[in-house]
């Protein structure tokens, strides 16, 4: 039994926000094969893929309660309880980026960063996308100042309506292990 080898790629599609890239192995077998990815940004040699950083998720807390977005998402056709989150621009720090998305999504201000952890992948099957955790303590007032296009409705919870989201409503798989646990008292 040989090792998986990545052999090459193609950009298939270069989308305004995502660009899909057929890639070329042979498996375990030595059979060949191709997998599909998408990706933010422009690949240019294989050693790149999953290197970047793309953009960072908040775990926000203020006053033992925890920031999370009702948010309308297309690809399921319906609201799910989420991080804030987005993408960093270029020549950005994560911590720019943090409070940046963070006052785009909620209106809300960084009082403090609490940690930040090393970038994760956000959808291994199908992308080299990594962000970056931020756990920080929040300040200000909730106020929109999304996109025409975005639907989010930011609201802090506190341990038991965040027990009761989890029972009732679905969310996104990051948010729902952050959710879980700050209900464990992870933030105290």
């Amino acid at each position: 039994m040989e090792s998986i080898k990545l052999k090459g790629f193609k950009k298939t599609k270069d989308g305004k926000y995502l660009k899909n890239y057929e890639l070329y192995y042979s498996n375990k077998f030595g059979h060949d094969k191709t997998f599909e990815i998408v990706s933010y940004r422009d690949i240019k040699d294989i050693s790149e893929l999953g290197t970047s950083v793309g953009g960072v998720v908040i775990a926000g807390i203020n006053n033992g309660r925890l920031l999370l977005l009702r948010e309308f998402r297309m690809g399921v056709n319906r609201f799910v309880y989420n991080m804030c989150a987005g993408r960093r621009e270029q020549g950005e720090t994560i911590e720019e980026c943090a409070e940046r998305e963070l006052y785009e999504e909620t209106g809300l201000k960084l009082r403090r960063i609490i940690d930040v952890l090393k970038p994760a992948y956000g959808a291994v099957a199908l992308s080299d996308i990594a962000n970056q955790l931020v756990i920080a303590e929040l300040e200000g007032e909730i106020s929109d100042h999304t996109e025409e296009d975005e639907l989010i409705e930011a609201a802090f919870y506190t341990r038991e309506e965040v027990e009761r989201l989890l029972r009732d409503e679905p969310f996104s798989a990051r948010a729902q292990f952050v959710a879980y646990s700050f209900t464990k008292g992870i933030f105290d």
